[in-house]
C-alpha cells in the first residue's frame, strides 16, 4: 500500500497573503517592485530574486519587521481542523517553504512540530538582510529554487508515497510537477491549467479537508 504524505506550502497558502510582499510591501524601497516581477516571469530564479529583496532591507528593522510580520499575518480558515485530520488519519504532514524562519517558525509553532518545517534562514549580521539557504536543489534540479521543494519531496518521498501539494504561488510550480495530487489556489492554479497539471482548487483549509476525504474514498 502506498503511504500518503503532504507538502504544503506556507506564504500566501497556510496564510491568507504571501508574507514576504507584505514586509516588501511596508519596509522596501521602490526597486522591490521590478524584482518581484522578473522572479513572477521566470527571468531570475527564486534565489536570486529573494536575495536581492532583502538585501534592500537594513538589519536595525529587525525587530519592527518581525513584529508587523506576527502582527498582521493571518492563517486561513480550517488549518487548525485540517492539521487536526492529518493527524487522524497518520498523513504525514511537512511544510515546505520559500519563507523566512524568523516569521514562518513563530507563526507555525501551535501546529506543526519544528522538524516538520522546511524553510529559508535569515541572518541579521550584517547592514542588510542575508538569507542563508538550507535545503537548495539536488542534482536533480538547477532552478536555483532557494527553498527546493521538488528536492524536499524526493528527500522524503519512497517509491510508493503517493504525493500530494498544497500550494498558490511560483515556488511550488515545480513541486506541483512531482505530485500525484496537486491543491492550488492563485497562481499555481493558473500555471497549472496552463500547463495542463490536473488540480483540485481550494479557498479554506476545510476545502482540503473535503479534497482529502474524496481521495480517502477512491485510493
Amino acid at each position: 500500500m502506498s503511504q500518503t504524505v503532504i507538502f504544503c506550502d506556507f506564504d500566501g497558502t497556510i496564510t491568507i497573503k504571501d508574507n514576504i510582499m507584505a514586509i516588501m510591501k511596508k519596509f522596501a524601497p521602490p526597486e522591490w517592485e521590478p524584482i518581484k516581477d522578473q522572479i513572477l516571469g521566470q527571468q531570475i530564479s527564486i534565489q536570486q530574486g529573494v536575495t536581492q529583496l532583502f538585501n534592500l532591507l537594513s538589519t536595525d528593522q529587525k525587530d519592527e519587521i518581525t513584529q508587523f510580520v506576527l502582527d498582521q499575518a493571518q492563517i486561513r480558515e480550517g488549518f487548525e481542523d485540517f492539521v487536526a485530520y492529518t493527524k487522524s488519519q497518520q498523513i504525514p504532514l511537512f511544510i515546505v517553504s520559500g519563507g523566512i524562519d524568523f516569521f514562518v517558525k513563530p507563526l507555525l509553532k501551535d501546529y506543526i512540530l519544528e522538524e516538520h518545517i522546511y524553510c529559508n534562514v535569515a541572518d541579521f549580521s550584517g547592514d542588510t538582510i542575508s538569507i542563508e539557504w538550507p535545503h537548495t536543489c539536488d542534482e536533480l534540479c538547477s532552478n536555483g529554487c532557494g527553498c527546493c521543494k521538488p528536492s524536499i519531496i524526493r528527500k522524503l518521498s519512497e517509491a510508493n508515497t503517493y504525493k500530494i501539494v498544497i500550494g498558490d504561488s511560483i515556488t511550488d510550480l515545480q513541486a506541483a510537477k512531482l505530485a500525484d495530487q496537486v491543491i492550488a489556489r492563485d497562481f499555481l492554479s493558473e500555471k497549472c491549467e496552463e500547463l495542463n497539471i490536473a488540480f483540485e482548487p481550494f479557498e479554506t483549509f476545510t476545502d482540503v479537508i473535503h479534497i482529502l476525504k474524496q481521495l480517502e474514498v477512491h485510493t
